[in-house]
């Protein structure tokens, strides 16, 4: 059964970074439509970034210029470079494939 793990969060100062991780079970892993997601607290879970099977990414525009998704399927790995982190980013990390999705990180930015 496909299951997917975040890891990678935690609490930064504004302007810091974080590195998140999705790692996916099985071997279907380069087939994939992967996606970032996330909710912060009191909101509805929001897109933040996809990247294809063929690794063409696209971001929200909050996150543009920011933020960085990239995949490594030779690790079945998907990943979410965040740079220049602002309150407004705090949230728990999703990541979802194949109709599955993560158990999320916690990303808190905190001076």
């Amino acid at each position: 059964q496909l299951q997917l793990v975040e890891s990678g969060g935690g609490m930064v100062q504004p302007g810091g970074s974080l590195r998140l991780s999705c790692v996916v079970s099985g071997n279907v892993f380069s087939r994939l439509y992967m996606a970032w997601y996330r909710q912060a607290p009191g909101k509805q879970r929001e897109f933040v970034a996809n990247i294809s099977a063929n690794g063409s990414p696209n971001l929200a525009e909050s996150v543009k210029g920011r933020f960085t998704i990239s995949r490594d399927n030779a690790k079945s790995t998907m990943y979410l470079e965040m740079n220049r982190l602002e309150y407004d980013d705090t949230a728990i990390y999703y990541c979802t494939g194949a109709g599955k999705w993560g158990q999320g990180t916690q990303v808190t930015v905190s001076s």
